[in-house]
This record gives C-alpha cells, sequence and structure tokens, in this order.
C-alpha cells in the first residue's frame, strides 16, 4: 500500500475523524502522481485528458504508473508530477481531480473546491521570528494531542530523508516570558531550512489541531541549546538517505526535470 492507501484507508474506516480526513489530502500534496495526459507533451506544454461526468469535469491521476496502465489498458501519454502541483495548476479552473478510478480501493473524486482548498492551503508559508529562549523542558502536550502531531511530522519526515539527522520536541520559555513548544531540527544545511520549516509547518496544519503553534529552529550537533533539549525533549529520528543506483539516463517526462516545471493546458 502507498502512504496514500494507508491514509484512505484509515478516513474510511473513521468517516468522522477529522485529522484522518486532512492526513489524505496532505498525502495526497506529497505524493508523485502520474496525470493522465490527452496526448504527447509539447515540448513543456502538457494536456490532461478530460472526463465530463454528471458531477463535473474531471482529469484523473493514479499513485502508482501501474495503476495508471491498468486503468488505460494500453500505451498512453501521462506526465509525473507532485499532487501539489497538479492541485496548484487545476485551483480555480471548475475541474475536479480523480485518483486511482477503477484501480484501488482508494479511489476518490476531489471536487473543484476542493483543489481550491487544498491549494491554498499549501500557500500558507511560516513567518520568520526572532525570540531569545531561557529554558528549556518536556513538551506539554496532552497524548492525544501527541497522537494527532507525531503521525503527521513522521509523514513529512519520510519526504525529509537524509537532510537532518533528528528533530527535538519541547517545551520553551522565552525572555518575554511567553511560553510554548519548538521543534529544533538537528543538523540540517542551511539550503535546505526554509523547505524544513515549511513542510512542518504543513504538518501542524494537517494533523487536525486546531489553532497549533509551534516554533520551529535549527541548530547545530554540538549547540548548547541543543545539549539541554536532548535531557528533556521527545527526540524524533528522522530517517537515513537510500542510496540509489546512479542513473547516467536524464528524465525526459514532463515534470521529472525541476529546472524545467510543466506548464498545465
Amino acid at each position: 500500500m502507498t502512504p496514500y492507501d494507508r491514509a484512505h484507508a484509515a478516513m474510511e474506516a473513521d468517516p468522522e475523524n477529522e485529522a484522518a480526513r486532512l492526513a489524505v489530502y496532505d498525502r495526497l500534496a506529497d505524493a508523485e502522481l502520474f496525470l493522465l495526459l490527452e496526448s504527447e507533451p509539447e515540448d513543456e506544454d502538457i494536456t490532461p485528458q478530460l472526463f465530463e461526468t454528471e458531477e463535473g469535469d474531471f482529469v484523473l491521476a493514479f499513485d502508482l504508473e501501474e495503476r495508471l496502465a491498468e486503468f488505460v489498458g494500453e500505451p498512453a501519454p501521462y506526465a509525473a508530477l507532485p499532487g501539489r502541483v497538479i492541485a496548484q495548476h487545476l485551483a480555480g479552473e471548475g475541474v475536479g481531480l480523480g485518483i486511482n478510478l477503477g484501480v484501488a480501493d482508494s479511489a476518490m473524486l476531489l471536487p473543484p473546491e476542493a483543489l481550491e482548498w487544498l491549494s491554498h492551503t499549501l500557500t500558507h508559508a511560516p513567518q520568520p521570528a526572532a525570540a531569545r529562549p531561557v529554558a528549556f523542558d518536556a513538551p506539554g502536550l496532552s497524548p492525544a494531542i501527541l497522537g494527532l502531531l507525531l503521525p503527521a511530522f513522521e509523514a513529512k519526515f519520510d519526504q525529509l530523508a537524509g537532510l537532518a539527522s533528528h528533530a527535538l520536541l519541547g517545551g520553551v520559555t522565552y525572555e518575554d516570558g511567553r511560553r510554548g513548544h519548538v521543534l529544533a531540527v538537528i543538523g540540517a544545511p542551511e539550503a535546505a531550512q526554509p523547505g524544513i520549516a515549511k513542510a512542518m509547518g504543513e504538518a501542524l496544519t494537517f494533523s487536525g489541531l486546531e489553532a497549533g503553534e509551534l516554533d520551529v529552529t535549527f541548530l547545530g550537533e554540538d549547540d548548547p541549546a541543543a545539549q539541554v533539549l536532548l535531557e528533556k525533549a521527545l527526540v524524533l529520528h528522522l530517517p537515513e538517505r537510500e542510496e540509489e543506483e546512479v542513473q547516467e539516463l536524464k528524465p525526459t517526462m514532463p515534470g521529472m526535470d525541476p529546472s524545467k516545471p510543466p506548464i498545465l493546458r
């Protein structure tokens, strides 16, 4: 099962669970989806195949290439794109998105308004701030809140493999007396820090916590603050990056070259 399959199954098992529903959107945003095209791409322009239904117009995508092949039953043009990119391009177009239709239990139709909500949610970015911490302690979060927050973090950690060694979730008191919670990411290179901060912000948004707030900071292994946090905080380990076989061939399918983002028509 794919991460999206598991999230969808959890939602189906508990349809009244808001966190489970949000997790489905989160997994879709992070997934690489295979979008069925009307024709072979022309340069970087791609035209998704449009399906007219009683519920409106939809384009179709699948979270496994094999599922797309099973659906069409013959060779067909497609583009491999992150779910967030598809949502952002379709938002405002009055077109919905069908996922895994006819080939998996995780089949789902996302209407245009759902794509607009997802695209808008994904545009949120963390706000930089400066504050001086004066004390750290254990996270003052209930088991219920941790039960929502940790799975959301772990799902994002899978996307951040190799970018940091671990993260420390703890309580913090600042010089001005404000108390809160901090997630200190250890060992992340500076270039990766904005992306990690945004991913952690999305994890909080899609966790289902209402009015949740979390400060994200970045520390080195030998930073004194990291040493203090390590004694009191909850340690969250990030997966190591798996060594992949070096490929000499450059990606040719639309959406596979990060230097040439595709244009949806």
